[in-house]
Order: C-alpha cells, then sequence, then structure tokens
C-alpha cells in the first residue's frame, strides 16, 4: 500500500496572502505607469502646433522685411534701402488656432507683405471652407457651431453673410471673364436642379460649356442659368459666350436638344456637330425590350467600331436589316434616322475619336456639381443654384483636370494642312 502525500494547507494559505498583496502592488504600479490625461497631451500639442505655426509666420515677416531693407536686421552696410520701425500687433486665424503676428514696421514706406495680404485676419482656407458649408445649404446658427469646434472662433452671421456676398462678387467675376484664344472642340450640357417658387418645387437648368483650347488643355469656358433647356436658354447662353469672345469651333458635342441645334445654327453656323452617341444609344434601346437590349447595344456599339465613316455607314444599313428582321421597326427608323448625325468625329483625328465621339468629358463633372447640390435640395432661387454649381466649377478647373492636357492638338493642325494641300492640288 503506497502513501499519499500529504498536502501542507497551512502552508498554502500562509502564500496567499503574499501573492495577493503581490499581484495588488503590481497593479498599482501599472496603473501609475499607464494613466495618461489624454485632454491634456491634445491641448498640449495643439498649442504646439500653434506656437509653430505662429512662429514661422513671424520669422517670415522678418526675413521679408529685411530683403525689402536690403540687410539683416540691426545690421550696418551701405547697401541699406530703407529702416525699420518697430512692429504692430495683428491677429490671425488659421487651422492651427490664433496666432498673433508682429507685422514690421519700415521708415521709408508701407510694409507690404506678400505672405500675408494687408488687413487679412483670416487664413483663406478658413474662408473658403465658411464658403462652401453656407453654399452647401448649411445654417448661419449651424457654421457657428462648426467654426467654434474646429478652430475655437465663433463666427457671426453677418461674417457668413459678407464671405457669402463674396465669393459670389468672386464667382461672378470668373463667370464673366474673357474668353482668350481658340477652342476647336466645345461640350455642350445642361444639368437641371430644384428650386422653391411661390411655394413650389420647379426646375431650373444650369447650362454649362467646356473647350478644348490649341494647347490641348480643357477650360470652362461658361456655366450660366437657363429656365429651360429650349431655343431662349440656349440662345441666351450662346450669346453671352460669344459676347466674352468665344470664336467658332470646329466641332460642338451635345446631345440632340431641337432648342440647341436651332440656337446654334443662329450663332456658329460653320461649326460642325457632334450627337453624342451615348445618349443616341439610350434613345434607340428605349424602344427596345429588355430582353433584346445586350443583343442590339452590341450591333450599335460596332457602327462607331469601324475605321472610318464609309465603313460606318455600311454597318449602320446593315443594323437597319438586322434590326427590321428582329421585328425592331422602331428602333430601325430611329437608328437610320439619326445615325448619320453621330459619324461627325470621323472628320477628325483618329486620336481624338474617343474624346469627341460622346459628352462624357463634361457628363463626369456635371456628376459632381449632382453630387454638391443633392445635399442642398431644392434651392431658394435660380441664382444660388448657380453660385454652388459654377463655385464647384471653379475648384474643378483648378484641380488635375485642367492641369492636364487632354489631346494632342497637332493631330488636327496636321490634319488641316493636309486638306488644305488637297484643295489647292485641285484648284492648281
Amino acid at each position: 500500500m503506497v502513501d499519499k502525500p500529504i498536502k501542507n494547507h497551512n502552508n498554502q494559505r500562509k502564500d496567499r496572502p503574499m501573492q495577493n498583496s503581490d499581484s495588488a502592488q503590481s497593479d498599482k504600479n501599472l496603473r501609475n505607469v499607464i494613466k495618461i490625461n489624454e485632454a491634456q497631451i491634445q491641448d498640449h500639442l495643439g498649442e504646439m502646433v500653434r506656437s509653430t505655426v505662429e512662429e514661422t509666420l513671424n520669422a517670415m515677416l522678418d526675413a521679408e522685411a529685411d530683403h525689402l531693407c536690403g540687410v539683416k536686421r540691426y545690421e550696418r552696410s551701405d547697401k541699406r534701402t530703407n529702416g525699420r520701425a518697430g512692429h504692430y500687433g495683428r491677429t490671425f486665424h488659421t487651422k492651427a488656432g490664433e496666432v498673433e503676428l508682429k507685422i514690421p514696421k519700415l521708415r521709408f514706406a508701407k510694409f507690404e507683405t506678400a505672405i500675408i495680404e494687408r488687413y487679412k485676419r483670416r487664413e483663406s482656407s478658413v474662408e473658403e471652407a465658411l464658403m462652401e458649408m453656407y453654399l452647401v445649404g448649411v445654417s448661419v446658427r449651424r457654421v457657428e457651431d462648426v467654426t467654434e469646434a474646429l478652430w475655437g472662433l465663433k463666427v457671426s452671421a453677418g461674417t457668413v453673410s459678407d464671405l457669402n456676398q463674396k465669393m459670389y462678387e468672386r464667382i461672378e467675376a470668373w463667370r464673366n471673364e474673357p474668353i482668350q484664344g481658340h477652342y476647336a472642340y466645345v461640350y455642350l450640357d445642361g444639368i437641371s436642379l430644384k428650386r422653391t417658387w411661390g411655394g413650389e418645387v420647379k426646375n431650373v437648368a444650369v447650362l454649362v460649356a467646356i473647350g478644348v483650347g490649341e494647347d490641348g488643355y480643357r477650360q470652362v469656358l461658361g456655366i450660366a442659368e437657363g429656365c429651360k433647356e429650349d431655343k431662349a436658354g440656349w440662345s441666351s447662353f450662346l450669346a453671352y459666350l460669344k459676347k466674352r469672345g468665344l470664336t467658332c469651333p470646329e466641332l460642338f458635342i451635345s446631345d440632340k436638344c431641337l432648342g440647341l441645334l436651332e440656337s446654334l445654327a443662329d450663332y456658329y453656323p460653320d461649326a460642325k456637330w457632334q450627337r453624342c452617341t451615348v445618349h443616341w444609344y439610350r434613345n434607340v434601346l428605349s424602344v427596345v425590350p429588355r430582353g433584346k437590349m445586350k443583343e442590339v447595344a452590341a450591333m450599335l456599339k460596332a457602327i462607331h467600331a469601324q475605321e472610318d465613316a464609309d465603313a460606318a455607314r455600311d454597318k449602320a444599313r446593315a443594323v437597319v436589316e438586322k434590326l427590321k428582321t428582329m421585328k425592331l421597326s422602331k428602333a430601325a427608323d430611329t437608328v437610320e434616322e439619326g445615325v448619320h448625325e453621330t459619324l461627325t468625329y470621323y472628320d477628325f483625328p483618329r486620336e481624338h475619336h474617343r474624346h469627341i465621339y460622346t459628352n462624357n468629358p463634361l457628363e463626369a463633372i456635371n456628376k459632381q456639381i449632382r453630387r454638391r447640390t443633392r445635399v442642398v435640395g431644392a434651392f431658394p432661387d435660380g441664382n444660388s443654384a448657380l453660385m454652388l454649381a459654377a463655385a464647384r466649377l471653379r475648384h474643378v478647373a483648378g484641380t488635375q483636370w485642367g492641369l492636364k492636357q487632354y489631346m494632342n492638338m497637332e493631330r488636327l493642325k496636321e490634319l488641316k494642312r493636309k486638306q488644305l494641300a488637297i484643295v489647292e492640288g485641285i484648284a492648281g
């Protein structure tokens, strides 16, 4: 019989208080190590950023004053062209918080800084943010709350109103700038937005034009309000473009709007017109049963995949016959009547075809306008809708969209030289 080991329960009970004591002491030490006051850290970091911005701006102002004086501060030199006369304080609001600037004074001239506009109290990015908040429909009271939370600065309703007016003036000046240079390709389209009128919600059209210049870069040519996308609206818009200096383009690209076509004939009769193929596809498919849409869509795309206009016309005739055999007479008639309007782009360089056979370049930026205006819903008037749409286009024009070359326009110049040589050869 094997004896079982006897457990010393007394020793175990004696060890437990020691273990509990060690564990409690360890937890207490650990709590002391990892305890952090996050609010104090955030305040400290914010103050560090603010003070760094303040020091940097003041250093830049001093350097600018030294440059204007011709020598550094307190330096004796025959090259000195001006002298310091102390400084004055000015509060400047930045995204990092409120900073105190020491604006240098000069003895023989006013110190006009290129870093900060004279008497400007608020960083331009802050002003732009305030204006954009207002333009997208944020209430004045909400703007006050947001600015206080973000920058520790509560902007009054009067300030928001002043900034809003400033933005309107800036946008109006941009909208009415002269159009300089020649634009070979011009895209036209309209956007329908909602506005309240006499307690009712009605549509308001905003008409937009973009163009590709001789350097191959895209430019927003104009944006204006039109009551409707009818002849009166488009005539007014084209007159506005022509008055600002838009010369006759080689090609207009747009959807088929009868009012637009009539107006183009009045203002730019020598320009060619390309009907957007995507819109044309939609018109044809609107009279095609859902089950046959994919097949018909492939047939339509095959027309515009041909190597030249003659081949495309031959393909279109074959498509019309095929649609008739499929008992799709309405679709066949639509193709037969309108396909020639979608083939104008074949008269231009092959390298440009993918850019000019649809209105997609303009549709893409119109989507950005719709995304912004959807936040507002119904505008109080047409001018508010126009200002928000114009503000968005103005922003887009200054981004990569307007800073990247879109086409190589040498291809168009080469084609025109060849055409001219042919004409002169025939005449000779």
